[in-house]
């Protein structure tokens, strides 16, 4: 697809997603389902779970302390039939080996995180938050498409079509807002004695047609459904899965810096998750402040030490004050300390399994505490005023 028109500035986008067979969502999905129920048996519980998924054998290890003693062969039981595996299909030849390598969190780290309101961070690290006025979901719009795209697969439960499988959009950029789909990139597993042309019909007609708006679409936009063809064996008997993987599709694709840190798994005394929650609340409440119309955020955090070493906001020419003042009226506004966060967030509530899949961000389904922001834009303004006053 090509759109010329020389008077404006073209720009083109592309993100991706992957579905909830796929074998690195499969393990984060697995990693945060096992949190949420370690939560439920003790909302206090420090969690660092990580899982391998790889050729019939599935490692979950890391750091638990608990009151809570959690089955972990009957969380993947469950997810497996929610996912749309059967036990035998996580490997190529039917056997299956689950082991269990879970130790206590460090007490070097346990002493300098400490406990209630004086919590510190639970580790040093960078983490981003973004938020855009091009969708009412505030989320870029190749991101939430790609997204929205799996989740459509994964719902629909279309026959003949296996779990694994991923999405990939690119958006034409006028001027900075998005004004066609010039390409979609979807490959899906399915059975052995079915028809790439039946796959390909079926997804074009029941997904992609269903998901993406009729305005976004124009004759020279390229569909490819599985594009290599055959897609039979897949999931993690096929391919390696691993948490924290797939940082980009869990946050903003390539619109945004990514952190250093991955989501699943961990508890909310670190702030890999907590930080990066943070920033998309503060970003978010910026957009819908009518502040800027695009935002990034970073903060920066030490482990032990309760506040952010750096706060950044950039609003890339598009904020209504200097990013200084915007800046400024953040920590005027926000407490943006670990132990003040996961209050405010409700960030011990067993609520992280729907996040392991279709991203973190922009979730109007499950509308998670980051994304409402309407207590903070008024704040927000004021905060904004004072500065520009003194």
């Amino acid at each position: 697809m090509s759109e010329k028109n020389t008077n404006r500035n073209c720009r083109f986008v592309t993100a991706e997603a992957v579905r909830a067979g796929h074998p690195d969502k499969f393990c984060d999905q697995l990693a945060d389902r096992l949190l949420d129920e370690h939560l439920r048996g003790d909302p206090d519980t420090r969690a660092a779970i990580e899982v391998m998924a790889a050729g019939g054998r599935i490692l979950v290890a890391g750091e638990v302390t608990s009151k809570a003693s959690v089955d972990v062969e009957r969380v993947l039981k469950q997810l497996c039939a929610e996912v749309g595996y059967t036990m035998d299909e996580l490997s190529t030849d039917g056997s299956l080996s689950l082991e269990v390598r879970l130790n206590s969190q460090s007490p070097d780290i346990a002493q300098a995180v400490g406990e209630g309101d004086k919590l510190g961070a639970g580790d040093q690290g960078i983490m981003v938050g973004y938020a855009t006025d091009e969708t009412p979901e505030r989320m870029p719009l190749p991101v939430l498409l790609a997204q929205k795209l799996c989740r459509k697969l994964d719902e629909s439960r279309l026959p003949r079509l296996k779990p694994d499988g991923k999405a990939q959009v690119t958006v034409l950029y006028q001027d900075d807002v998005p004004v066609a789909v010039s390409a979609v990139v979807v490959s899906v597993q399915h059975d052995a004695d079915v028809s790439v042309e039946t796959i390909r019909k079926t997804v074009k007609e029941e997904v992609i047609r269903k998901v993406i708006p009729e305005k976004y679409l124009r004759p020279g936009t390229r569909l490819l459904i599985n594009p290599s063809g055959r897609f039979v064996l897949g999931g993690p008997a096929a391919d390696t899965g691993l948490t924290g993987r797939k940082l980009a599709v869990d946050a903003y694709g390539p619109v945004a810096h990514i952190g250093g840190g991955s989501f699943s798994g961990k508890d909310s005394t670190k702030v890999d998750r907590t930080g990066a929650y943070a920033a998309r609340w503060v970003a978010k409440s910026i957009v819908n402040a009518g502040l800027a119309k695009r935002c990034e955020v970073q903060l920066a955090y030490a482990i032990g030490r309760e506040l952010p070493v750096s706060v950044e906001v950039a609003t890339f020419g598009t904020g209504i004050v200097p990013d200084e003042v915007l800046c400024r009226a953040v920590r005027r506004t926000f407490d943006l300390r670990p132990a003040a966060l996961i209050r405010e967030l409700k960030l011990r509530c067993p609520m992280y399994a729907p996040l392991a899949v279709y991203g973190h961000f922009g979730r109007a389904d499950i509308n998670p505490p980051w994304e409402e922001t309407g207590a903070n834009e008024t704040a927000l303004l004021l905060a904004v005023l004072m500065n520009l006053k003194e």
